[in-house]
Order: structure tokens, then C-alpha cells, then sequence
């Protein structure tokens, strides 16, 4: 289910850029909004756990070497 629960500001340039794109895609700006948050969240998530695993001394970090070996390369 959709629900409508944002309201936000957009620079004059931002908003003609949506509308441009909107407008050659067939799409309506909510589409490429709702897209644009969804995608944030996803790479957002992604970065979350690579600096998790980063600041995590227990996890150990291999070289480049030793992943190529790993790899069989």
C-alpha cells in the first residue's frame, strides 16, 4: 500500500531537472522520487555494513594479494 507522507522543497534547478526527466522517461516525478529514495536506502545499507565490518576488530581484512590468491588468479 502507498502512502502519502512527505511534503519537501526542491531547488528551482532540481525540480526542472525532475520535470525534464519526468516529461522523457513517461514517468510521473513521484515514480523517480520514490526510485531516488528507494536506491539511497539500498547504497545507504550497503556503506552501513562495509563500515561496520570496517570498525569491526574482529574481522579480519585481506589484501588485495591474498583475495587474488583466494580468487585463483
Amino acid at each position: 500500500m502507498n502512502t502519502n507522507i512527505v511534503s519537501l522543497r526542491l531547488e528551482e534547478s532540481t525540480l526542472k531537472a525532475l520535470n525534464t526527466l519526468a516529461h522523457s522517461i513517461d514517468r510521473p516525478k513521484t515514480y523517480l522520487i520514490r526510485k531516488a529514495v528507494e536506491t539511497y536506502l539500498e547504497e545507504y545499507a550497503d556503506y552501513q555494513i562495509a563500515l561496520d565490518r570496517l570498525n569491526n576488530p574482529s574481522d579480519t581484512i585481506v589484501s588485495k594479494k591474498e583475495l587474488k590468491k583466494r580468487l585463483g588468479f
